[in-house]
């Protein structure tokens, strides 16, 4: 067994470890606030004590407790591992069972430096969504994964390893929550406190879940939301891109990391703030931002010969978007498109950085005067949708990309940001773009990992793809045919436009048929030798079935059952009994802590029938239920895409609405209650 094996088998070393060094190439979180007070910070002490041996206390008791106070967490630094941390492959995982040490290649990937946001804090995307809590949890996972067989399950509390219980091989082998907690104890400040007492964690969608792809994981579904305003708000016909457009936005973080990259394969010029130097010049690194610039001079006069010549770029403005959007209004300067990606699920805690206060006195200031810095948020936001309403005014089209932009606005007083009837001035792309065109068909972010971590094995799984797209295409009928062919002519190019950031994995957009085709032929793939290793297959929880969430995935869902949960949680449930290898439920997750319920999956194809069985059934289901959902709230695409299932499955037997007649229930109820 080699040294990493052996470490890994260890779980809590024998031996006090000492303090690793800490890596000045990568980013840390801000300190959160101390919220905790008397008993409670001796609490959140005693609870971290928990996973290690008694006569260790004395020493980690006021180590804690200094993290706490200078973190606001105990992250439990000390037991952070030495070996580096990346996705290897699966044949480098001694485990029993290759299921345990494909969860082990991907929780390895959400914590890769190269891949997560906060990687010493655990911390993969958005500023709080964690993998683990503390890097206990870590350790002790990683060694039951390493031990467990296929008559056991893993189960995790909010990262915590509850521990290996007993199963059969046809159950998931780990069943995942975070921060499932009472409704009535689900405000942000409940989460503030209960995470620093460390009994709950944020884990995002697919950070919490080990699904976590890098940007790559949004850039698709990014590249069809521009392409979709462009066709639906600017009049651009199939085909056309959006050369000589450009594309104002901010985040180049986690996954809004995405955007650059996504506005030049639609053909744009992207402009987008990211106030964290650190964030902006590693996109610059990796490939995925084109070029940067501190001056906002030159930042506009490159926008502007960008816009005239039609060439397609991206520009990364260090410096704050609010500042931005104001001296674009001031001067006229025209934006076609806008939208905005700063982490407001995270408003107080480093998700969003006010005008008028640098990053580092941000930083500084939410931990000591919170207040100040609420405020600082509240009013920066005032000024930003102000600025924002001028430039909407002169002809561009703006959305909310599902991170509580508007949301947050609205709280804040931002004038013009509701209707009078208390709707949004602004639609969210969900609403306006991906609910109607994606997600009521059936269509989402499908993705796979290659285990093999072999470049050449995702090269012949795109393959694979274009050829199944492709066939899928000839007969496709009218109502899906525009989305075939631009998730084709995605994964043509995908390893030109080189999205790979950490493991071999790929994304794209596809509906159940596309799924289903695409999973079996890799199987077969894989049984008959031409790719080395099994794949993993997951989603993000930004999907069709996937997620209740009413400022996003179910904004289009009008008949007053957008704020019910019923369709995530019964998504997470179907999948872990038709085959999952390991399913998630969240509370939180892009718009923000107690506004969303999601869930996600991860299914390992090893070539063999029994894996084969349980992608049909699972994926099947894992689409079906939300287009079944969407159908019943009278959603015309779902209501195609629910018959055409029908048809292909005829187990599948769906409750079809009646459409009610708006003049008849109108005249029924003036009758009734004398009212309109």
């Amino acid at each position: 067994m080699n040294q990493f094996s052996m470490q890994i088998r260890q779980g809590i070393p024998d031996r006090m470890p000492a303090h690793p060094p800490s890596s000045p190439a990568v980013s840390h979180a801000p300190t959160r606030p101390g919220l905790l007070k008397g008993e409670e910070r001796k609490l959140a002490v005693a609870n971290a004590l928990r996973y290690f041996p008694e006569e260790w206390h004395p020493l980690l008791a006021a180590e804690f407790a200094r993290e706490l106070m200078t973190d606001g967490r105990i992250y439990m630094r000390r037991f952070r591992p030495r070996y580096e941390m990346k996705a290897r492959p699966l044949c480098d995982y001694k485990a029993n069972t290759i299921q345990a040490a494909a969860i082990m290649l991907m929780i390895q990937n959400n914590l890769d430096p190269a891949v997560a946001q906060y990687p010493e804090e655990l911390i993969t995307y958005g500023g709080n969504g964690t993998v683990f809590q503390n890097w206990a949890q870590y350790l002790l996972t990683m060694r039951y994964l390493s031990e467990m067989t296929e008559e056991q399950t893993l189960v995790l509390y909010s990262g915590h390893p509850l521990g290996l219980f007993p199963s059969h091989p046809e159950a998931p082998r780990a069943v995942v929550t975070n921060g499932m907690v009472i409704p009535n104890h689900s405000s942000q400040s409940d989460y503030d406190r209960m995470a620093a007492l460390g009994v709950t964690s944020y884990g995002q969608m697919t950070a919490g879940s080990f699904m976590y792809i890098g940007p790559q994981g949004i850039v698709h579904g990014t590249t069809i939301t521009l392409l979709g305003a462009g066709r639906k708000y600017l009049g651009l016909e199939p085909g056309e891109n959006l050369s000589g457009k450009v594309f104002v936005t901010s985040g180049l973080g986690g996954m809004s990391g995405a955007q650059a990259k996504a506005a030049v394969i639609a053909g744009a010029v992207g402009v987008i703030a990211e106030i964290n130097p650190d964030a902006l010049y590693k996109r610059l690194e990796q490939g995925w931002l084109q070029e940067a610039e501190e001056d906002m001079d030159r930042l506009i006069a490159k926008m502007e010969k960008a816009r005239r010549s039609g060439e397609a770029l991206s520009l990364g403005y260090l410096g704050n978007i609010v500042d931005l959007w104001e001296r674009l209004a001031r001067e006229g300067i025209p934006v076609d498109l806008g939208s905005d990606q700063t982490s407001l699920h995270n408003p107080w805690l480093g998700g969003y950085y006010p005008a008028g206060h640098g990053f580092e006195e941000s930083n500084k200031m939410m931990v000591e005067d919170q207040q100040g810095f609420r405020e600082a948020v509240r009013e920066s936001l005032r000024r930003q949708v102000k600025a924002i309403n001028d430039i909407h005014e002169a002809g561009m089209f703006f959305w909310d990309y599902g991170n509580a932009f508007l949301l947050e606005a609205s709280r804040a007083g931002a004038p013009g940001i509701t209707k009078e009837d208390g709707s949004f001035s602004y639609p969210s792309y969900v609403e306006d773009i991906m609910g109607p065109l994606c997600f009521d068909y059936g269509f989402g972010p499908f993705r796979w990992v290659c285990t093999s971590c072999s470049g050449d094995d995702l090269s012949k799984t795109d393959r694979i793809a274009v050829g199944i797209l492709e066939e899928i295409a000839s007969t496709a009928p009218p109502e899906k045919k525009q989305q075939v062919m631009d998730n084709l002519m995605w994964i043509r190019e995908a390893e030109t436009n080189s999205l790979v950031v950490g493991s071999q994995a790929r994304i794209l957009y596809a509906d159940m048929q596309g799924r289903l085709l695409i999973a079996l032929a890799f199987n077969r793939a894989i049984a008959e030798g031409l790719i080395e290793g099994p794949i993993v297959l997951g989603r993000d929880h930004h999907d069709v079935s996937a997620t209740d969430s009413p400022y996003r995935e179910t904004a289009n869902i009008r008949d007053g059952s957008m704020f019910t949960a019923d369709m995530a949680v019964q998504n997470v449930i179907g999948d872990s009994f038709r085959g999952a290898t390991w399913v998630s439920l969240h509370n939180g997750g892009g718009v923000g802590w107690g506004e969303v319920i999601n869930g996600g999956f991860g299914l390992l194809l090893d070539g063999t029938p029994e894996a084969g069985q349980r992608a049909r059934m699972m994926l099947s289901w894992d689409v079906s239920n939300g287009i079944s959902r969407r159908s019943w709230a009278g959603n015309e695409g779902s209501l195609f895409a629910v018959r055409e299932a029908m048809n292909a499955d005829d187990r599948l037997r769906v409750t079809i609405p009646s459409a009610a007649d708006d003049e008849e229930v109108s005249e029924a109820v003036e009758e009734v209650f004398g009212d309109g």
